[in-house]
């Protein structure tokens, strides 16, 4: 059973009954994953940053877009227009299947894994997560790894405030830390 399948028959009727909710259009669901990888540090020496962006679209299974920079900030040896870092929105069945791999098969093989942080909220129902490596996602392979980056990822959800969305990252399976 997918995410999709599991969140419309399991998810929905469950949260529903934790929250107290009684207007189904109120119950929280998923609307987007943005993952961000900054790549500043890499392009220092003029190196080609194209297997980044191959690694980021391998992981999600979409077209990424390299950001690039608005101003010059000369402390950081950055000019306008260099590229600083690649970013990707998921949303639809792209976004539960990346759910789904990130929860089933990323996070058991991150090394001395004890569960994502209850802090990461941000107050309006989102969750942001920081991996220091990209190599613990399958779709990588080592040797084609030529530096470790870190991936910036945020869950967002339509729940207002914390409680909601941690409910329903928790109803799939994400691994938070213990209290």
């Amino acid at each position: 059973m997918s995410f999709v399948e599991e969140y419309t028959s399991a998810i929905v009727p469950s949260l529903k009954k934790k929250l107290n909710i009684s207007n189904i259009m109120a119950i929280p669901k998923m609307e987007k994953i943005v993952i961000n990888v900054g790549i500043g540090s890499w392009l220092q020496g003029g190196k080609d940053f194209s297997k980044i962006v191959q690694g980021v679209e391998a992981i999600t299974g979409q077209k990424s877009v390299v950001r690039k920079a608005r101003l010059s900030v000369s402390n950081f040896k950055l000019r306008k227009g260099m590229p600083v870092g690649v970013t990707l929105t998921l949303r639809g069945d792209k976004m539960y299947d990346f759910l789904e791999r990130m929860v089933k098969i990323t996070a058991p093989r991150i090394r001395d894994f004890s569960g994502f942080s209850l802090k990461s909220f941000d107050g309006r129902g989102n969750y942001s997560l920081g991996l220091k490596t990209y190599t613990v996602f399958p779709e990588i392979h080592y040797n084609d790894v030529v530096k470790n980056y870190g991936i910036a990822i945020t869950f967002v959800t339509s729940s207002s405030d914390d409680e909601g969305a941690r409910e329903l990252l928790s109803s799939f399976g994400f691994p938070f830390k213990k209290q």
